[in-house]
């Protein structure tokens, strides 16, 4: 396949994704997870189309993207740790906990392994704060986190 039809089909699934949700009452949200969930993350292309279709300028979806964390510019890992940064997970050893996990994955915020096996993400609150210090693999909550249970989570995210 070459690069014109990648680009086409990549142009055609995004419109059929703007197609489906455009009903709704402020989709830009919708249809930039929708997109996410379709191709891992938000391709630089889709911007200029979903600006199109929302008659709203290029910067305003780039802003919008670049705003929420929880968007990503590039494919993320086969798994996402995502690990709490809020006050209560810092005040129950959070951070060297933070530093063990990086360490151990030989990874810094928004990386992902160079075998793609994990992307590393800080959030700023998972709701789990009276169990904190906390993380979410692959959208499993694990709570009350300390340096022994993290052996089986970090091999989990490493296949």
């Amino acid at each position: 396949m070459n690069i014109r039809a990648v680009a086409a089909d990549e142009a055609a699934r995004i419109a059929a994704i703007i197609d489906d949700l455009l009903h709704l009452e402020g989709p830009m949200l919708p249809i930039l997870h929708a997109i996410q969930d379709e191709f891992g993350y938000i391709p630089e292309s889709a911007k200029q189309i979903v600006a199109t279709a929302l008659n709203v300028s290029r910067a305003e979806v780039h802003g919008v993207v670049t705003f929420y964390p929880d968007f990503r510019d590039h494919p993320a890992g086969r798994h996402v740790l995502k690990l709490c940064r809020a006050e209560a997970c810092q005040s129950m050893g959070g951070e060297p906990l933070a530093d063990t996990i990086r360490n151990r994955l030989g990874l810094d915020w928004h990386e992902t392994a160079p075998d793609g096996s994990v992307t590393l993400e800080p959030v700023f609150c998972l709701g789990l704060c009276a169990q904190a210090p906390a993380l979410m693999l692959d959208g499993e909550l694990h709570a009350r986190l300390d340096e022994n249970c993290l052996g089986d989570i970090l091999a989990e995210a490493r296949r």
